[in-house]
């Protein structure tokens, strides 16, 4: 199953497990039924803003949209190799992102991201149903990130903290790609 494909049928889960119809999840996210509808079939790969609106949606972290969804009867395996951690490219920006913590194994998601220089993403969703923290800590490139009214620029070693409960915006304005990890808690998964 290509990711396309895994993407959709985690949301379809999510949607199924949240209760919510696809008018409901639609009007919840401001993404439209047939956009939903779409992804669910596995025939539209989303943006990263769509992704954001529907895991606010749904209450979970857009990291959360990428896992495989609950094994039946199996325990969540605590080690993920590199060849099996799902990688994304948003269709939007460019950017790459890496899921690189075991799926369903620890409440810390953790993701490897690279953004192309000059690229941008903002994330408006504000207000999700749990309370998620998020980190973001540079290894390469330079970063500015806006949380709410704030903005921060960011160098490799520095960490950034915040709540996932404003708009967020992304921008390297730099020449070259990049690089950081974003480590996440209180997800949501249900």
């Amino acid at each position: 199953m290509d990711l396309t494909q895994r993407i959709g049928r985690r949301l379809h889960e999510l949607r199924t497990a949240a209760g919510l119809s696809l008018d409901a999840l639609a009007q919840k996210s401001g993404v439209s039924r047939s956009n939903i509808s779409l992804i669910e079939r596995g025939r539209s790969s989303p943006t990263a803003v769509v992704l954001d609106k529907l895991s606010s949606a749904l209450g979970v972290s857009v990291a959360s949209m990428f896992e495989a969804g609950p094994a039946p009867a199996a325990a969540p395996s605590p080690l993920a190799r590199v060849a099996d951690q799902p990688v994304w490219d948003d269709p939007g920006s460019g950017y790459r992102r890496r899921n690189v913590s075991p799926a369903g194994a620890s409440p810390l998601q953790l993701v490897d991201v690279i953004f192309p220089p000059g690229q941008r993403v903002a994330f408006e969703s504000a207000a999700r149903d749990g309370e998620i923290q998020q980190l973001v800590w540079m290894i390469d490139g330079v970063m500015e990130i806006g949380h709410g009214q704030d903005l921060w620029q960011l160098h490799p070693g520095d960490c950034l903290a915040m709540r996932l409960d404003a708009p967020i915006r992304f921008h390297n304005p730099g020449t070259r790609p990049a690089r950081y990890l974003v480590a996440l808690t209180g997800a949501g998964k249900p």
